[in-house]
């Protein structure tokens, strides 16, 4: 019998006791043993759950006790999760997590302590939730070359975007309404301002890349900035706002990737992916593309993916996976400065025939968006034409100092071939 302990018992942490408690016997027939929890680590109390006598409160039980080869970590955040990891698997466990923050931070390191010692360090719950993405990049996918991988990579988020353009929310109400149903956390910010994204980002392409791609050099821009009216011009676009996250292999030494808003057709396979689910585009240079759909959070799904780790790793106990980029040194991201796409933009004028030809003097062959109802006040907007970052901000800024131009209200990437 494999003993497993699990380390944090919030949503997801008792989302695992869950799963290995109510599907004991159909998990035992798929590892080929039976799999049991001897203990539950968490600094608050349980009295009245099923589990209680399996709670501790001294993470060195866990750590020496021979018994248990599995750790589960539900912990969060980087400390004391980070501490207790790398003890674990200086000790030889075996350690599973869904804990994106430290994967994306410390992966390279924990990953090496783990081959060193022919242990695994397995974290597909980290992405996606409940989506299998990491498994099949290292293994279904192995035989192809990865050149993109992009995604809708958080619920909360696109959750956020889907109630705006449904239902003509503004982003705070759309915000509320999220927390209310227990979609957003009370301080969301990791979430809205992208974060939670780069990071799943980054895991992604250091997998896919095999080099480790540092998420604190990713641009990263969030939702919060988003209003009903942009919502509006996009559909009068024919498209849809949605948080995208995304990278591109460009050589062996450089990378591009970027989380921010995006702008794109109805077309796209992202366009009707809403609410709380998450797709992830994967490209191959054998298989082409293909595409990952799912929840992307919460509390089943996610332990779903955990348990998935746990029971490839009973079934190979004496197997390490290592994924490459652990050891394979870093790659440099591209400066945003020096990437090029199209931009909409939403303009407040005091005159509106000499705002927009200062618009398409200093833009050139942009594209004014002509729109069938009015949309705000002594306001209009325009799509440029493929151009470099660094010249769109100099550009934006002559604009602004134009004294027919009392403001600009928006800022948006645009992509119609997404």
């Amino acid at each position: 019998m494999a003993k497993v302990a699990i380390m944090g018992f919030g949503v997801v942490g008792s989302g695992v006791w869950e799963v290995l408690t109510k599907n004991a016997s159909s998990i035992a027939k798929r590892a080929g043993e039976e799999i049991s929890v001897k203990y539950i680590l968490d600094i608050r109390d349980f009295p009245d759950h099923p589990a209680k006598d399996l709670m501790i409160k001294d993470f060195d039980v866990i750590l020496n006790d021979p018994e248990v080869s599995i750790v589960v970590e539900t912990i969060g955040g980087l400390e004391p999760a980070y501490t207790y990891t790398k003890k674990l698997l200086l000790n030889r466990k075996h350690v599973v997590t869904s804990n994106k923050e430290l994967v994306a931070k410390h992966g390279p390191e924990l990953l090496k302590i783990a081959k060193e010692n022919n242990i695994n360090y397995l974290f597909e719950a980290s992405v996606g939730g409940g989506i299998p993405i990491i498994r099949p990049l290292q293994n279904c996918l192995a035989g192809n070359q990865i050149t993109e991988i992009a995604g809708i990579l958080n619920g909360t988020t696109n959750y956020i975007l889907t109630q705006m353009k449904k239902y003509s929310l503004s982003f705070e109400d759309a915000l509320k309404e999220a927390q209310e149903k227990g979609y957003a956390e009370r301080n969301p910010s990791n979430d809205i301002e992208g974060h939670d994204a780069c990071r799943k980002i980054a895991i992604l392409s250091s997998i896919a890349y095999s080099h480790y791609v540092n998420y604190e050099n990713i641009y990263t821009e969030g939702i919060s900035k988003i209003t009903k009216e942009d919502m509006e011009y996009a559909e009068e676009l024919g498209c849809t706002i949605k948080l995208i996250a995304m990278s591109k292999k460009l050589d062996n030494k450089k990378v591009f990737a970027r989380v921010s808003p995006l702008m794109i057709s109805y077309k796209s396979p992202f366009a009707n992916v809403d609410d709380v689910f998450n797709a992830i585009l994967v490209k191959g240079d054998a298989i082409g593309d293909v595409m990952f759909y799912g929840q992307g959070a919460g509390k089943l799904p996610t332990a779903s993916a955990v348990v998935g780790d746990i029971i490839d790793i009973v079934k190979h106990i004496d197997k390490s996976y290592v994924y490459t980029w652990a050891i394979s040194g870093d790659i440099e991201v591209v400066d945003i400065e020096n990437t090029s796409c199209r931009f909409f933009v939403r303009v407040k004028y005091k005159d509106y025939t000499k705002a927009k030809d200062a618009v398409s003097l200093i833009f050139n062959d942009c594209m004014i968006v002509n729109t069938h109802k009015p949309i705000g006040t002594n306001e209009f907007a325009f799509v440029t034409h493929e151009i470099k970052e660094s010249e769109f901000k100099e550009k934006i800024s002559q604009l602004e100092k134009i004294s027919v131009v009392e403001k600009i209200l928006s800022v948006i990437r645009y992509d119609e071939n997404m």
